[in-house]
């Protein structure tokens, strides 16, 4: 039997034996849209909780749209379009139009790979683009407090335009529940004092801080909290299928419109398992996710609640930019040397945890249950090193050998990662 599991910009396949007990897990059918971009249009005049686009838009004098980075495989071609003509319509004057890249505190996109995320070359020459630096204390208005006591510190930008709106993709996120909404404004377009409050081990670690996750999510609430602080905002969600195909877009009112994307999805993205795998075999959704290993332990996460204590757990991620951020490297560095138990007492301690050390702090969950293997060529052995994971050459051969010394031939397989969720329940 062969599957094929999304690697880099392309698919990586995978033999497996006929001997083995092989259950895929893939998102339910999904609805596509069959004119996506009379979608978007229709979602525009028809929104949820709001007025339409046109409408909020007149009399405004500047309006600023928050776009997810490189991360992220928004479909931002079908819809930053019309959405800016749209605003320019209404009368907002073009040099007032901003398009701000919520990076959080990864990376600054720019170049092609800028253009690649916009999807739209007009768009690209007609309105300012520009991104987010977390560290920029003087780009940030400080708001307030959140009622946990996270300080709300957000891009002054997005805060002082006259029309907030946020876009992006409504997909599982393994601390926020859900992607998307209120998570583009905190931590898309926070400060580096906010986000650092939301990666510590207090939040991160809290048992409703999971996929799929939002009733007693503490950073959810918080995100929840920040919009109030701003002043309210718009959003343009959108949901996608495992092959990038639009099933679901909506306009309106920030809450409102996200709660109902997210009810969309979750129909397709969960799926139940009635057992848990002593070998499990998944991916890191392949580009742009699989990008570096930082984003990478998403799929391990993602994969986790399936695995048996004590089984294998297979990642295939191409990281082809290597591990991730000097702060995020020195953060695998404590990890190794401490060992799982050391590097959570120490994270524990912290109000606000160190820059990108929050990744480690979720990887010792799956350490903590089995052993983790990272198929990847995108890392030198010294990086390998890095990871804590057990570094190996060939997916086959690590299935064969877990099949060996486990005794069991059930083997799981999630192609898309952590764009799907299996959920173990107990049978009756």
């Amino acid at each position: 039997m062969r599957v094929e599991l999304r690697y880099g910009r392309g698919m990586l396949p995978v033999e497996l034996g006929d001997d083995y007990k092989v259950t895929i897990f893939r998102k339910h059918d999904m609805p596509i849209l069959p004119d996506p971009v009379g979608a978007v249009r229709s979602a525009l005049a028809n929104p949820v909780g709001s007025r339409p686009l046109i409408e909020e838009a007149r009399g405004k004098k500047s309006a600023c749209i928050l776009v997810c980075d490189i991360t992220r495989p928004v479909p931002n071609g079908l819809f930053l379009g019309e959405m800016v003509r749209q605003i320019l319509d209404a009368g907002v004057p073009r040099e007032n139009v901003t398009l701000l890249i919520a990076t959080g505190l990864h990376r600054p996109n720019e170049g092609d790979e800028l253009a690649e995320i916009i999807g739209d070359p007009w768009v690209m020459e007609t309105v300012r683009i520009e991104n987010h630096f977390a560290r920029n204390d003087a780009d940030h208005v400080e708001l307030g407090t959140t009622s946990r006591g996270t300080p709300v510190k957000v891009d002054r930008r997005f805060v002082e335009a006259d029309l907030r709106i946020v876009t992006g993709l409504v997909e599982p996120h393994l601390i926020a529940g859900w992607s998307g909404g209120r998570k583009v404004i905190a931590p898309g377009v926070a400060h580096s004092d906010t986000i650092r409050r939301f990666h510590s081990s207090q939040y991160v670690m809290h048992p409703c801080a999971t996929n799929c996750v939002l009733d007693g999510n503490p950073l959810h609430e918080d995100q929840l909290e920040i919009v109030k602080w701003v002043g309210g905002a718009l959003a343009l969600n959108t949901v996608i299928d495992e092959d990038r195909r639009l099933s679901f877009v909506n306009f309106g009112e920030i809450v409102e419109s996200h709660l109902q994307a997210v009810a969309h999805v979750t129909r397709y993205a969960m799926v139940s398992s009635a057992q848990r795998f002593k070998t499990v075999v998944t991916c890191n959704a392949g580009h742009p996710l699989d990008g570096n290993y930082y984003q990478t332990i998403k799929g391990v996460i993602g994969a986790a609640g399936i695995l048996e204590p004590g089984g294998n757990l297979i990642v295939a991620s191409e990281c082809r930019e290597g591990l991730g951020s000097p702060e995020f490297v020195e953060a695998q560095r404590r990890l190794v040397e401490l060992g799982v138990r050391g590097f959570t007492e120490m994270t524990a301690r912290k109000p606000q945890a160190d820059i990108d050390e929050w990744c480690p702090n979720m990887l010792t969950k799956p350490l903590s249950i089995g052993n983790v293997m990272l198929y990847s060529t995108g890392l030198s052995p010294e990086e390998r090193k890095l990871t804590s994971l057990t570094s190996i050459d060939s997916i086959e051969a690590a299935i064969r050998e877990s099949v060996a010394v486990t005794g069991d031939p059930r083997v799981a397989v999630i192609p898309e990662g952590p764009y799907v969720i299996p959920e173990y329940y107990k049978s009756e």
